[in-house]
């Protein structure tokens, strides 16, 4: 208690000095001294009562004698005199304590001679060696020890009340007690053996750690801070390490911790920081008044400046390391939380040692936790919170677990950063894998830190962070108020944007990395779903955590439930689910940012995207390779790409991309709340806009592609056919299966007619819409791709994919196709010509046609109605161009052409089965059956739903030659050299068929020959087949056979009778065009003999000596009867007579 009592005199001592009323039992000077009446001593120093040292008269080497021993003073003794004049003003050398002040607080350079140092050490000394100063003590803070209970039942006249004044210094609200108190502090920080206990409680870990050894030649023999310094720095580093090194015991700990708490509002009395930042706070904080813990703050918030010296650098982390461990040390943050940290029970844990609660992080998170509560909490307290964790930010040396568990990363990755919160930031960096791994216990360090310091409730506390995105958030973020939890997603928004620096692309992907693991630390999300997040996922309190439910896994139970329907069972409130899109929208645009995502899909990651390192493209190169996934990963995957399905605005980066065209044709609904498919359906409708970007079109169709892989993928298809597929196609995964699935099943009801359709009214029409966005690219149609991959690289290297372009190209080269790719793209025009809606190309070149001419047709007969329309003069070139080659596609095969094929169903067996017995089923007969028709139609055997279909064919091809395959097939050569300049005619009017006629007899192939005899067999049948001659004799037609209907040969008839009869008289381009035609079919009929009994009767019929030959085949049939009756007659006699 010696110790003890010496500090409390010493105090009371100080307060004397200070105090300007007379005081009882001591009478004070106006110069600050004490009038003590000293009884002479032979030649040594008299000082004061309280001066001399207890049993002690040897005096002070260099003392002289003073000449008031009732009015001692330091200035008048000669070992001081010099050091006093040079070092101090004037007018502090009647008052002793401002001698002391200015001696022992003179700047490091600037020594005393060892007599003074000898003498100021005895003269503070022994001021603690007088009983009377509690007495004083007494007198001056009589009202403050009523008010400290503590203090009023200490025992008197042992040294214990001035100890227990000190404890309390800061409950002192007494102006003038807490004064004194407060300078005499100065004096006993001067020296840790004037500290209360303090040397009896460290003096073995003091020898231990060397902190003795300081040489008192480099300071003052009486200024041992550095001796309190060193125990502060083997505290922080047996934090910071743990590998063996001395423990510090527990009441000296205690009382390295109250020495650093009794200093924290005057850094004067941190005596090792007053002497390592003098210059710095001359420098920096010159303007700020001592007191309060303000000088600390200031050199705090100037730490990192380039002119900080290193020394008041070192020493001012200590301070923070010490504030970490205990928040007391702070006396700011101690007083202005006081009330908040009572009022929420943040400092009565019984179930936590105090070493633990005292910390710095346990009390950010206590109060953290009632702000993000909703409970209220000072703006003093919160204000000084905010420092701190801007603190814990800037320097991760404060925080002992990142020292301890991150140090070889640290060496390693992110040595010579320490300042400004880039060695933190480095770690997030190596953290997220960018630059190397983490260890566990590194990365759940960083995690506690991130939590501790909760920079996502306010930007600023990161001061990289705030430093590197400064730009962007006074361009895009200008809106939101600063500090405002906000500006983080102001800034996610605006990543990969053109108003994003690269530098703060990287610290704010670096924080919300960590932010993204755990949910609480969004305030925004956290303040809208906590009441969600306990109804639905049994979270606890904002700084709680369970082994049931992690924060990581918090969030993906909400987003579970933020897309469920009423049928599905409980859903999240609107305000949450709004929150939650907000972050699944923020998690698109960097894989990194989900957690669940990340940790399944490691080792695909690696496998599959090492070398997919631009924005966003990981989560689609795991989406494209989903069925080579790992089955964790693959679920994770499917989940989030079926999340996407129903949002698509999950995808910020591709709804970037989209603005113009969403803008333009979207924009109704884009503001859905609810989303439900229908944007994605909107884009791939208006995929082909001008507002259309690369960037757009390029998403839009991965979406497609990757929405093939499985029909779930596709919201609205999944919600309209989901009941429909469990019935009709189970066990069937991928979309574009169960689409050719429901189509096959829709298709098979309606050609037999079927009286109720298996698939259901919803889902036909969703089929249809995801028939028709299959069609506009061959990648949606995976089987076709496969087999056509080869063909497309070899014959369409450079078509691009969109628009059916490349189905196209496959068609126009289909002779060169391999079969396997040959009879895919056969029977997808099988499929197109069945339902001419899914033949992109057609109604994307026709669009404007199709409304015009078939706006009332049915969807199946639009090519029909196309046909019908497609000479007339509103026709649009480029659609009438693609109407022909549809024409030219159907006419190849029977099968391509659904109206003749269901005409002739009965007729093609009956007279084609020769050919059909030859015919595969996936390759085009090269209009062998139709050729097999129009003979018959010649012949006029067949049925008359079939002769009708015929006749269109028949009339379609003698306008335009290439609809005629066999002709195109067998007198290629011959067009070329006797007919090429009606072949190069843009419109086709029957001139190439009219040449070949004209050069009949100079045709020289034998097939090509028979194909335009069968020609001209086909024009005696009906005079629209040979357009030539009809367009000749349309008047004669009109004036002499109006009566008479068209088919069968009969206004052929018609106008050859009208050609023989000399009382008409034709128009002599038709009576010219009429006489080539008969000598034509002469020339047929002699090189071309009769298939059959009706062509020979047609030959007959259309020779000029018909009237002879019909007259000798009557003569020859009289004949044969009377030869027959008179045979008859005869045997009939001979019979009888051989009965008779």
């Amino acid at each position: 208690m010696a110790a003890c009592r010496r500090v409390q005199l010493l105090l009371l001592l100080m307060s004397v000095s200070i105090y300007v009323c007379p005081i009882r039992g001591l009478r004070a000077a106006g110069n600050g001294n004490l009038n003590v009446n000293a009884p002479a001593n032979n030649g040594s120093p008299q000082f004061p009562p309280a001066v001399i040292p207890a049993g002690n008269n040897v005096p002070a080497a260099g003392a002289s004698q003073p000449r008031r021993a009732t009015s001692w003073k330091l200035a008048e003794e000669e070992a001081c005199r010099e050091d006093l004049t040079r070092l101090c003003p004037k007018h502090t050398w009647n008052n002793n304590l401002a001698v002391l002040e200015c001696l022992q607080d003179r700047k490091e350079e600037s020594e005393i001679a060892a007599d003074c140092n000898h003498l100021l050490w005895n003269y503070k000394f022994n001021l603690t060696t007088d009983p009377k100063f509690e007495t004083v003590a007494g007198e001056v803070c009589k009202s403050t020890i009523a008010e400290i209970k503590e203090c009023e039942e200490e025992t008197r006249g042992k040294g214990y009340l001035v100890s227990c004044l000190v404890d309390h210094r800061g409950n002192i609200t007494e102006y003038q007690c807490h004064q004194y108190i407060t300078k005499m502090t100065t004096i006993i920080f001067s020296d840790y053996r004037l500290i209360c206990g303090f040397m009896d409680k460290c003096r073995e870990d003091i020898n231990v750690l060397h902190c003795g050894s300081i040489s008192p030649g480099e300071k003052d023999v009486h200024s041992q801070g550095e001796v309190i310094s060193c125990l502060e720095k083997g505290l922080v580093k047996e934090a910071e390490e743990q590998d063996g090194r001395h423990i510090i015991k527990e009441d000296c700990k205690k009382a390295i911790m109250r020495v650093a708490e009794l200093s924290s509002d005057d850094f004067h009395l941190d005596r090792y920081l007053y002497f390592s930042c003098r210059d710095d706070r001359e420098r920096f904080c010159e303007n700020v008044l001592a007191g309060e813990g303000k000088v600390y703050k200031c050199l705090f918030n100037h730490k990192f400046e380039e002119s900080m010296s290193e020394k008041c650098r070192d020493a001012l982390t200590t301070r923070q390391k010490l504030i970490a461990q205990d928040y007391k040390v702070s006396y700011s943050l101690a007083k202005a939380c006081k009330v908040d940290l009572r009022k929420y029970r943040c400092n009565v844990d019984t179930n936590l040692p105090r070493a633990r609660e005292a910390r710095l992080s346990y009390l950010l998170l206590c109060l953290e936790s009632a702000v993000h509560r909703g409970r209220t909490v000072s703006g003093e307290c919160q204000g000084e919170m905010l420092d701190y964790r801007r603190m814990l930010m800037e320097d991760f040396s404060l925080s002992p677990e990142i020292v301890l568990h991150c140090r070889g990363e640290i060496e390693t990755h992110c040595s010579g950063l320490h300042r400004k919160g880039r060695t933190l930031h480095c770690l997030m960096r190596v953290g997220r894998g960018d630059k190397g791994s983490v260890e566990n216990l590194c990365q759940q360090a960083l995690q506690t830190l991130i939590q501790e310091a909760d920079p996502g409730a306010d930007y600023r506390i990161d001061r990289a962070l705030n430093e590197a995105c400064e730009s962007v958030i006074l361009t895009a973020c200008k809106h939101i108020r600063n500090g405002d939890p906000m500006i983080l997603s102001c800034l996610m928004e605006h990543l990969y944007t053109e108003k994003m620096v690269e530098d703060c692309e990287h610290r704010l992907l670096e924080l919300q990395y960590f932010i993204s693991r755990d949910w609480k630390l969004d305030p925004v999300l956290y303040r809208k779903c906590q009441g969600d997040a306990s109804r639905l996922c049994h979270t606890h309190g904002w700084n709680e955590t369970s082994e049931m439910m992690p924060p990581g896994a918090i969030f993906s139970c909400l987003y579970r439930h933020a897309y469920r329907t009423e049928e599905q069972g409980r859903r999240l409130s609107r305000d949450c689910k709004v929150e939650v899109q907000r972050i699944l929208h923020q998690r698109a645009l960097d894989v990194k940012l989900d957690p669940e995502l990340q940790k399944r899909c490691m080792t695909d990651l690696g496998k599959w995207c090492s070398e997919k390192t631009e924005t966003g493209q990981e989560l689609e190169c795991l989406q494209d390779h989903l069925e080579d996934l790992v089955s964790d990963c693959r679920d994770v995957v499917g989940n989030l790409t079926e999340l996407e399905s129903e949002d698509i605005q999950i995808e910020a980066l591709l709804m970037r991309a989209c603005e113009p065209v969403i803008q333009s044709h979207c924009h109704e609904v884009a503001d859905n709340q609810i989303d439900t498919g229908d944007l994605m359906e909107c884009l791939v409708q208006n995929k082909h806009q001008k507002e259309m970007n690369d960037k757009c079109s390029v998403g839009v169709t991965h979406f497609q592609l990757i929405q093939m892989k499985d029909f779930r993928f596709s919201y609205k298809f999944k919600m309209a056919c989901k009941e429909d597929v469990l019935k009709l196609c189970p066990n069937i995964k991928k979309k574009v299966d169960v689409v050719i699935c429901l189509s096959t099943t829709v298709r098979n009801d309606t050609l037999q007619d079927a009286k109720e359709q298996r698939v259901s009214v919803k889902c036909r029409k969703q089929l249809r819409v995801e028939e028709l966005e299959m069609s506009e690219d061959i990648r949606l149609e995976p089987d076709l791709f496969d087999s056509c991959k080869q063909d497309i690289g070899r014959l369409c290297p450079n078509v691009a994919f969109g628009n059916a372009q490349v189905i196209e190209c496959l068609k126009e080269n289909k002779k060169q196709l391999t079969q396997r790719c040959h009879q895919r793209v056969f029977k997808l025009q099988e499929v197109e010509m069945m339902d001419p809606e899914l033949d992109y190309q057609l109604m994307r070149v026709c669009k404007q046609m199709i409304k015009r001419f078939c706006s009332d047709a049915d969807a199946r007969n639009m090519l029909l109605c196309l046909k019908q329309n497609k000479n007339s003069e509103l026709m649009d070139p480029k659609c009438k161009q693609m109407i022909t080659k549809r024409q030219i596609t159907q006419n190849t095969d029977y099968r391509l052409n659904p109206v003749l094929r269901k005409a002739c169903k009965a007729d093609i067996p009956k007279f084609c089965q020769a050919i059909l017995n030859k015919a595969t089923d996936d390759n085009e007969l090269e209009g062998q059956v139709i050729s097999c028709l129009k003979l018959k139609y010649a012949d006029q055997r067949l049925s008359p739903d079939c002769e009708d279909q015929i006749r269109v064919v028949l009339q379609e091809s003698a306008l335009d030659y290439r609809l005629d395959p066999q002709l195109q097939v067998h007198c290629t050569e011959e067009i070329s050299r006797l007919c090429a300049e009606e072949a190069a005619a843009q419109e086709q009017t029957g001139q190439v068929e009219e040449c070949l006629k004209v050069n009949l007899l100079k045709i020289k192939h034998d097939s090509c020959k028979k194909e335009v005899l069968n020609m001209l067999k086909e024009s005696k049948a009906d005079i629209f087949v040979d357009p030539v001659l009809h367009t000749a004799c349309a008047l004669d037609i009109k004036h002499h056979c109006a009566a008479i209907p068209p088919g069968r040969g009969r206004q052929m008839s018609c106008l050859m009778e009208a050609l023989g009869d000399k009382r008409v008289r034709l128009q002599p381009e038709c009576k010219k065009r009429l006489q080539d035609r008969i000598d034509m079919w002469s020339y047929a009929a002699k090189v071309a003999p009769a298939d059959g009994f009706s062509d020979l009767a047609m030959q007959v019929m259309a020779s000029p000596s018909k009237n002879y030959i019909l007259f000798m085949i009557a003569l020859g049939v009289c004949i044969l009867f009377l030869f027959c009756s008179t045979w008859a007659v005869w045997g009939r006699r001979r019979v009888l007579k051989l009965f008779v």
